[in-house]
């Protein structure tokens, strides 16, 4: 199980020397300096990375905590968007590292969405072998998923996320508040990424999330405390268990091959990812249906709980050896063998190594 910290707002994320906390709390943006002090021993230089649309909204009342703390900060800008998640992009966080010559002990701070933690991260792993780093997410998706975990990477062209490493966060510091300006459809996506969890590990979740979807939207305070603190919950206590992915971290894939595979076929433009995800579960759904592992009806009841919310579901036209490829050059694949999250039931997953790719076509057909 996660342990509480010394308040109600905290978790740690137990990894050995490894460790740090994830903290929850509406309004603790204003905090972070401090807070950055008690995880970086002596140092007093950092670079702050954010993007175009959350600087202009975040930047100042970051960079204001952390001077009232002692810190020197440097900042990068980068273009906003998963289209962005790319080499050259990525380059641009590690010409600031070396603009700012941060020192080894000297940490990098994520301002902003999965993108902008996700390719962070990545640089922190490869700059001097290693600096720390702070993941502060500013959208659902990030605050409920891919700031946890360690999970760093950027894409190509040829498939998403394929460029990275397992590299652990020093601290994730979690304000709420900042999911005050963002657009619905982010919200969308978040919530749709949060079901997630619900649908591998927890059938209650999954229910609560079906129907607290609006107060969810509508940024409903309490809603979004028990949101974010139990997809936090969970995604720590399967990161402990099993921090790279070697066994069941794999089953928080879910909708992920399908997804992934549909943000690379649409040139990462189409779809924001937790819509892609949506639409690969109900995919994920229909096939563990179509092999006989899940009753018929379990696409159906996912299908409403998505529709509650406001997601896509129909997966975009492309021919059989289109997705056949496309998933092929998925990073969990195994050989050649394309790894699937299935459903037994809602709440009981797993992973499948020997789907015919038949049943693939047969699927790809379904909905046409």
């Amino acid at each position: 199980m996660t342990e509480q910290t010394n308040n109600a707002n905290s978790y740690r994320v137990d990894l050995g020397d490894r460790a740090y906390d994830i903290h929850i709390e509406p309004g603790c943006l204003d905090g972070i300096g401090e807070a950055l002090s008690t995880v970086a021993g002596d140092a007093r230089r950092c670079l702050v990375v954010s993007n175009e649309t959350v600087a202009p909204l975040y930047m100042e009342r970051l960079r204001r905590s952390l001077e009232r703390a002692g810190w020197r900060v440097s900042e990068c800008i980068l273009p906003d968007g998963e289209r962005y998640k790319t080499l050259e992009i990525w380059s641009k966080i590690l010409d600031a590292l070396m603009q700012a010559r941060l020192s080894r002990n000297e940490p990098v701070l994520a301002l902003g969405g999965g993108v902008v933690g996700d390719m962070v991260g990545f640089a922190a792993a490869c700059y001097r072998r290693g600096i720390p780093f702070v993941q502060v997410p500013t959208t659902l998706l990030a605050q409920v998923d891919s700031s946890v975990g360690g999970k760093t990477a950027i894409n190509h062209p040829l498939g998403k996320n394929m460029i990275g490493a397992f590299y652990q966060p020093k601290l994730v510091w979690i304000d709420p508040e900042t999911l005050r300006t963002l657009d619905e459809r982010e919200l969308r996506a978040g919530l749709g990424e949060a079901v997630k969890y619900g649908l591998i590990r927890d059938a209650e979740f999954f229910l609560w999330c079906a129907g607290h979807a609006r107060q969810a939207l509508d940024l409903d305070a309490g809603v979004l405390s028990i949101l974010i603190h139990t997809c936090c919950r969970h995604k720590a206590e399967v990161v402990m268990a099993d921090e790279t992915e070697q066994g069941m971290r794999a089953l928080l894939n879910l909708g992920h091959t399908f997804g992934h595979a549909i943000e690379a076929m649409t040139g990462y433009s189409e779809y924001l990812h937790g819509e892609a995800v949506a639409i690969g579960t109900v995919m994920a759904a229909r096939l563990s249906g179509q092999l006989g592992y899940a009753r018929p009806d379990i696409e159906g009841e996912i299908r409403a709980c998505y529709e509650g919310i406001g997601l896509p579901l129909e997966p975009p036209r492309f021919e059989a050896d289109a997705w056949l490829d496309a998933m092929g050059h998925d990073k969990k694949n195994i050989g050649s063998r394309i790894r699937y999250v299935l459903l037994r039931e809602v709440g009981d997953a797993f992973v499948a190594e020997d789907v015919p790719s038949d049943a693939i076509r047969t699927l790809v057909a379904s909905f046409d």
